[in-house]
């Protein structure tokens, strides 16, 4: 390295980036501050320049072709000629990761970018301050040892002289003892230096490898520790683990009604309750949010597993205090055996995870054990609902008809429109496989508003050509999450003046369950609906929250009676009546009533005989494409 600090210039460094506008902004400003700057553009110049110009210290950046910074690093200290130059990494990768590895290569320092110049002036002058100062030790260590070399010599070839040998001693002995304490103090800086480094570097380690909120290890470590339960079940026949993907079912509740920071320390209570639980071999870690994953390590089987789940879920019931507010959760858990038939730490976070959903959807504060058809079934969904992305920009959906009849007259009164997929491979997809998907996703909602166009273009059309037939009006679903979008009625006003369909012919079903979400809020949705007159069902009535108070309060127009109570009419004497008391209850509020899944001759005489005043079911048609449901309004049938 050189050692050579002439009064004008107080350093030779080399600067190494592949891009010619950062060279040149590090060149002007360090040689602004007297510096000798050397430049390279890739790897391979910088090796070069290093053994050629000997700089005092090497800016080096780390993304460049061919050969990146952590490479020219790794050279540089694996040769006797460069291996003492200090390097400072100055990158625009900023992850922890990417720090540790700088440090690890043989990195003294780290700058990211975009840096400021202060910044890198102060960082480069502490670093050759540093290798000023190593280098004082190493030539005072060689002066010292060439002195001692000189005494012995002294003591050898002139022992006549043992007078001035020991006054030579004494004076040899006080230098040495004034250098010593000089090596003692520089050796102290240098040790504090390193112990400082190795300390940086061990607190990068644990953010790398931790949560920051509940001080868990996190994916990247717990990932680590089942690639190393997956080597012993390899290895050992009769080592068992198994893991465990656990979610707090209703921490999105706290977070949302008490805030963040109380959804924080709720995270924090779990984590701790969690660890409380488990043995000390045993790994817990929090992946995010609030989902958690547990290791067990060295398990008899699966009821051993099991036992310690229902354990944790139990404790997970009891009370949480955040402050002075009392909080209650549950939790969802899946659970996977790790077996050596697993290769990959992911494969097995991966099943736990499908299991913890699957637990989920069978009522939540429960466990489930993984078995591979949950895994067919979660791709199988997947493939499902990207194709169903792809369908609706593709229009693939097409709506059908399934008349409504008047029991009174016997003619058709409307329809109500059924959305179906014609799958461009799979034929049709029935609605009960794809429209829970659609809910989840919020696909719904464009699908629904497509649905509502479409439905209103046809009936306008029917009203314009079959005038004989009117009134006809158009029933269509509107789910939970329309039913709730924010812009729901700009959204009919602007299909009712698209399609110039008259708002009275339109008909909106409306599931109970809707409208409980939040009772005030929907009364006001429903009263705006009706001020633009169009009609109001309650679908699948008696299956859901029937309430005498809400539906006195809500303004109605008819009731759909559950296609279950329907079918069951003839079985006894029982569900006439249950089936006669909704119609009576409609009747009593002034709505109609309308009888969903009507299949037989014997179901249809027995409404008409309890006054129900609308029907609809296989009995009179299935659903229809438009061009049979036109057919059908001309063939005028009557039943």
């Amino acid at each position: 390295m050189n050692t050579n600090y002439p009064d004008t210039l107080r350093g030779n460094i080399l600067v190494v980036d592949d891009t010619p506008d950062n060279l040149r902004l590090l060149s002007t400003l360090l040689t602004r501050q007297g510096y000798e700057v050397g430049k390279a553009l890739n790897g391979q110049m910088a090796l070069i320049a290093a053994k050629t110009a000997r700089p005092d210290l090497i800016l080096l950046d780390i993304s460049m072709p061919e050969m990146n910074g952590y490479e020219v690093c790794e050279q540089l200290k694996a040769d006797d000629q460069t291996k003492d130059i200090p390097v400072i990494f100055i990158s625009a990768l900023d992850a922890v990761w990417d720090k540790v590895k700088a440090f690890t290569v043989g990195g003294v320092d780290y700058i990211s970018k975009p840096f400021q110049g202060k910044e890198v002036l102060a960082r480069v002058e502490n670093q050759l301050t540093i290798a000023r100062l190593r280098l004082s030790l190493q030539e005072q260590n060689l002066r010292l040892q060439q002195e001692i070399s000189i005494s012995q010599a002294a003591v050898r070839y002139r022992q006549q002289a043992e007078t001035e040998v020991r006054q030579l001693n004494a004076q040899l002995e006080q230098r040495v003892l004034q250098r010593t304490t000089q090596l003692v103090a520089a050796n102290q800086e240098l040790e504090k230096e390193i112990s400082e480094r190795k300390k940086a570097q061990k607190q990068l380690m644990h953010m790398a490898l931790h949560d920051a909120l509940t001080g868990l290890p996190n994916r990247t470590f717990f990932i680590n520790r089942l690639r190393v339960a997956l080597k012993c079940a390899k290895q050992q026949p009769n080592y068992q683990f198994a893991v465990l993907f656990l979610d707090c079912d209703r921490f999105k509740v706290v977070n949302d009604s008490l805030g963040h920071l109380a959804g924080d320390q709720l995270l924090i209570g779990v984590a701790q309750r969690l660890k409380s639980f488990l043995a000390p071999v045993d790994t817990l870690a929090r992946l995010g949010g609030d989902e958690f994953t547990i290791l067990l390590e060295d398990i008899p089987d699966l009821n051993a597993c099991i036992a310690i789940v229902e354990q944790l879920q139990q404790a997970l019931t009891l009370p949480f205090y955040l402050g002075k507010q009392e909080v209650f959760i549950n939790s969802s858990i899946g659970i996977v055996l790790g077996t050596a038939d697993y290769n990959q730490p992911e494969h097995l976070l991966r099943d736990a995870d499908t299991a913890m959903y699957r637990a989920k959807e069978l009522g939540k504060g429960r466990y489930q054990v993984f078995d591979t058809g949950m895994h067919d079934r979660a791709l199988a969904r997947l493939l499902l609902e990207t194709d169903l992305r792809r369908a609706i920009e593709r229009q693939e959906f097409v709506v059908y008809y399934q008349p409504l009849v008047s029991l009174t007259t016997g003619t058709i009164a409307g329809f109500e429109a059924l959305v179906r997929w014609r799958h461009p491979e799979r034929g049709f997809v029935s609605p009960l496989e794809f429209i829970p998907i659609a809910e989840e996703t919020r696909l719904i909602e464009p699908l629904g508003a497509w649905v509502l166009q479409e439905a209103c273009r046809q009936m306008h059309s029917w009203q314009h050509q079959f005038t004989a037939h009117l009134p006809l009006a158009i029933s269509v679903n509107l789910s939970v999450k329309q039913f709730w979008q924010p812009n729901l009625l700009e959204q009919i006003d602007k299909i009712l003046a698209q399609t110039q369909l008259n708002s009275h012919t339109l008909k909106l079903e409306i599931t109970e369950s809707a409208l409980l979400e939040n009772d005030e809020s929907a009364l006001n949705i429903l009263k705006q609906l009706k001020s633009r007159q169009i009609q109001l069902l309650l679908d699948d009535f008696g299956t859901g929250y029937s309430s005498l108070s809400y539906l006195h309060r809500f303004p109605v127009d008819a009731l759909k009676i559950d296609q279950s109570f329907v079918r069951r009419l003839g079985e006894t004497g029982e569900n006439v009546e249950i089936v006669q008391a909704i119609v009576t209850l409609a009747r009593s509020l002034g709505m109609s009533a309308i009888a969903e899944g009507v299949e037989t001759e014997h179901q249809l005489a027995q409404l008409r005989a309890i006054n129900c005043d609308f029907g609809q079911g296989y009995f009179f048609s299935k659903p229809l494409d438009s061009e049979s449901a036109g057919a059908m309004l001309a063939a005028a049938p009557q039943w």
